[in-house]
């Protein structure tokens, strides 16, 4: 079966992986820009640019990783381009799991905090919370090593609790 797999042309392999985490790149993509229009639009630029460079990548069984940080990278593009004020969408669709369900007013204060943060910072909280995502697993996404992604996360969460102590959120 892997041999065969192996034959394919590189476009069914590209669309094959592609295929397997195409819903997480959305939510990755969705927590940045919270509009789902915008959201696809960021999926179809990081999809046609790791298609250009499917052939320049070093170890396929990380396509996800690999893919995830494109995503990340063209969103963040994506919000410099565009340095408007992001609205926000219905928020009672999830695109989390509901292991634990979370009141509507929690939600909303935890994504304006998240608003204020840089598009480099919003990287962590998405990769931890939103993909329960191990620190070894942020740091290869990332490209940096294990220790500083901590050392980043946790002054990150530092900063969201201060904006959501006491209604800081709503003086945005």
């Amino acid at each position: 079966m892997n041999e065969l797999k192996a034959q394919l042309p590189v476009p069914q392999q590209f669309a094959e992986k592609l295929q397997d985490c195409r819903n997480n790149l959305f939510r990755k993509a969705y927590c940045y820009v919270k509009n789902e229009h915008e959201a696809l639009e960021i999926v179809s630029e990081a999809t046609y640019k790791g298609y250009l460079a499917f052939g320049r990548m070093k170890t396929p069984q990380y396509f996800e990783t690999w893919m995830t940080r494109i995503v990340i990278n063209t969103a963040i593009d994506h919000l410099n381009r565009n340095k408007r004020v992001t609205y926000m969408e219905d928020h009672s669709q999830s695109y989390t799991g509901d292991e634990h369900p979370v009141p509507l007013e929690e939600k909303l204060d935890l994504y304006q905090a998240l608003d204020r943060l840089l598009p480099e910072e919003k990287a962590y909280i998405i990769l931890k919370f939103f993909e329960d995502l191990r620190f070894k697993d942020m740091a290869d996404i990332l490209e940096l090593p294990e220790n500083t992604v901590k050392t980043r996360f946790y002054r990150i969460i530092g900063k969201l609790k201060a904006y959501l102590k006491d209604g800081e959120v709503e003086g945005v």
